[in-house]
């Protein structure tokens, strides 16, 4: 009886102790599948990246090619007639001296004929292009000639016509202009402008390329005509 009452408390004091920690540690691998696609796609963006540059050096030497297959010239285009439709100055003067008015004021219409000569084997787009008439650098008034296509090897002739409305000019000037009129039949204008072209070849086209014209004209009042041209063109090359 003893003996058993013994083993029975022996096994009510028994411990019961945890599990011992494992030993075993946890490693997490990279997924290679996404590794793969990341490695695509970058393979792809420099496979596209090369066939655009390349496509963009094809595209670049074709022009190049086709510019010197053509060898395109310099359009001309030249101020070829002025005519006057009429001309009158009015002057006011507060004094017996008519050649020192305190004023003058000017109404003027003249067409100017241009024509703009193509000797190339391609057409040259022309854009508008404005004209401003001058007098002692004061400005009188302005004319424009719209944008126009030229084809290859052809001559066209386009037109403006500048008016000038009854433009005031001061006593200085006015003076002047009374005395060149009167005195001397001579009004010297001064003609100025610029025009911008374009070459297309097969669809493709240039850069624009300007030229400035500037023009020295002379009218006579009392002919209601022109006496004198001078033109000078600069800045237009390709």
């Amino acid at each position: 009886m003893t003996s058993d009452t013994t083993i029975q408390s022996a096994n009510n004091h028994h411990t019961i102790r945890p599990p011992p920690p494992s030993n075993h540690h946890h490693h997490y691998y990279p997924n290679s599948s996404s590794s793969s696609a990341s490695a695509s796609i970058k393979g792809c963006c420099c496979c596209l990246i090369l066939l655009f540059s390349f496509l963009a050096l094809l595209a670049v030497a074709v022009v190049l090619v086709i510019f010197l297959a053509v060898k395109p010239k310099k359009p001309e285009f030249n101020l070829q007639q002025v005519g006057v439709q009429y001309i009158n100055l009015a002057a006011a003067t507060a004094t017996a001296d008519v050649n020192s008015p305190t004023s003058a004021s000017l109404s003027l219409a003249i067409r100017m004929l241009f024509t703009a000569k193509n000797d190339n084997k391609v057409g040259i787009k022309y854009e508008e292009s404005t004209f401003n008439i001058m007098y002692r650098g004061i400005p009188l008034g302005r004319g424009s000639v719209p944008g126009f296509f030229q084809p290859a090897h052809s001559i066209r002739q386009v037109q403006t016509t500048v008016s000038v409305d009854r433009v005031n000019l001061l006593q200085a000037d006015a003076a002047d202009l009374v005395r060149d009129a009167s005195l001397n039949d001579r009004v010297e204008l001064r003609i100025m402008g610029d025009v911008r072209a374009k070459i297309r070849i097969i669809g493709l086209t240039s850069p624009a390329v300007q030229v400035s014209i500037d023009c020295a004209i002379v009218i006579s009042p009392r002919k209601q005509s022109l006496t004198y041209k001078q033109c000078g063109f600069d800045g237009l090359q390709l």
